[in-house]
């Protein structure tokens, strides 16, 4: 049985810092503790690892702002941005300078997030050995699915020039334990982050129970594994990797796509039969961050995004979806999909591996688990639309827009895998890539910028 769940974290955390309270006299008067010192039984480690799921769900990274920022960067023709932030509003202007805050943000808690996954695996022969497997698996889940993440961002897609040679970002494996000359990382190419979170993600996926509570399990790291190699480009393990899921029967649409986000009384839910991953936000831990942006002052939320009347008008007449598309009191159009202060952010749900493997066999030319037209037509039979018969390409990113928007920063990373136009330059433009940020640059001088900066 799970030790930890994620919605208790900062109350537990409280918790024993009050508990430290306690025992102030004997504190060793150190700026600093020594790792060895730090991490010394199995329960420190898992402390150690509910940290890094904390960090990851905060509003930089898997909390909000890696599905919010790069949509921002692709959907001029989607939304209006009325928000004061004007390091969002060079986002959505794609001309996003080296210091910018947000661009700054999310590398460090990226980073944050990989030494506290670095610093549970190398202490692993403290662990319990019945939760030896499964810390193992979570935390490499999280350093794969952040590698990832970061890999997308401050990388040129795959599929943009040659992966083994653009520049990704750092590798780390190991704790930073002092920043010293040894603290100064290269960039490893684009080839070789996607190669490291593939590793780590099919580790996680050996390691992991195929039930954890809230936190991954085995499934989710196929998920996300099908979710990296579709964007790769590696077509049948996508393919492959979705239909585990799928074909796993542990997941299920719900029957109403408004049910996905449930709202009632800015109270928090429990995932639903659809969310594979999600971040657990509660009171304690702060507000999902896609609710600050998307939702009106109606909903808790500062409105500074408003949905483009000709996107809702791009859905089929009966489509359920749009449901989810309403005005607020000061007459905007907004996406209601965020409206709960307290909600959960869909890191990854079943729907979108229907549609992975929908695209993935119809670009591999191949069948694995099931065709293009049955996937594609779950989704719409669920949405009260008729089936098509021979789906394309052009009629699967149609569905992903409709069913997956602004949840995950799909805008963006589709058009690239489709090489489409995106905002008002191209697919492969530098102007939607992050640059480095400045203060990594400045402390660092094996960093090379990138193009256009």
């Amino acid at each position: 049985m799970k030790k930890f769940r994620l919605i208790y974290i900062t109350t537990f955390c409280s918790a024993i810092l009050l508990t430290a309270c306690n025992k102030q006299l004997d504190l060793k008067p150190y700026q600093q503790i020594d790792q060895s010192q730090a991490i010394l039984t199995s329960r420190d480690v898992q402390i150690t690892l509910v940290g890094a799921y904390n960090r990851a769900g905060l509003s930089d990274l898997f909390g909000g702002g890696a599905f919010v920022e790069p949509d921002l960067l692709a959907t001029q023709t989607y939304v209006d941005w009325q928000g004061t932030y004007q390091d969002l509003t060079q986002m959505v202007s794609q001309t996003v300078p080296t210091n910018n805050l947000f661009v700054r943000d999310m590398w460090r808690a990226g980073y944050q997030v990989i030494n506290q996954t670095n610093n549970v695996l190398a202490n692993l022969d403290k662990v319990d050995a019945d939760e030896k497997d499964r810390t193992e698996g979570e935390a490499k889940f999280l350093r794969g699915l952040t590698y990832y993440q970061l890999v997308i961002m401050y990388g040129k897609s795959y599929n943009d020039g040659n992966p083994k040679t653009n520049p990704g970002v750092p590798i780390v494996l190991t704790p930073t334990t002092v920043v010293d000359a040894s603290s100064q990382v290269a960039r490893s190419s684009v080839d070789e982050v996607y190669n490291q979170a593939i590793a780590d993600l099919i580790d996680a996926k050996a390691k992991l129970p195929t039930g954890n509570g809230f936190f991954a399990n085995s499934y989710a790291a196929s998920a996300i594994l099908a979710r990296v190699y579709l964007q790769k480009g590696d077509n049948a393990k996508a393919a492959a990797e979705a239909t585990t899921v799928i074909d796993a029967g542990e997941y299920s649409l719900v029957e109403n796509y408004a049910d996905e986000f449930p709202y009632t009384a800015q109270a928090h839910f429990d995932n639903t039969s659809e969310d594979i991953f999600a971040i657990q936000v509660t009171a304690q831990q702060g507000a999902n961050a896609l609710n600050t942006y998307y939702a009106s002052a109606d909903n808790a939320g500062r409105g500074d995004i408003v949905i483009k009347e000709s996107f809702v008008e791009g859905f089929e007449d009966g489509d359920t979806r749009t449901a989810v598309y309403n005005y607020d009191s000061d007459d905007y159009l907004r996406v209601n999909k965020f409206d709960n202060l307290y909600g959960n952010v869909h890191v990854i749900r079943l729907a979108e591996l229907y549609l992975i493997r929908a695209e993935a066999n119809l670009r591999n030319s191949s069948i694995i688990g099931d065709t293009p037209a049955n996937d594609v037509n779950v989704i719409r039979e669920r949405a009260g639309l008729d089936d098509i018969a021979s789906p394309t390409l052009e009629n699967i990113l149609t569905e992903r827009n409709h069913e997956l928007g602004f949840e995950g920063g799909f805008f963006l990373h589709d058009y690239k895998r489709y090489k489409l136009k995106i905002g008002g330059v191209a697919w492969n433009s530098p102007k939607i890539v992050f640059p480095i940020p400045e203060l990594e640059i400045n402390a660092n001088p094996n960093l090379v910028q990138n193009q256009g900066y």
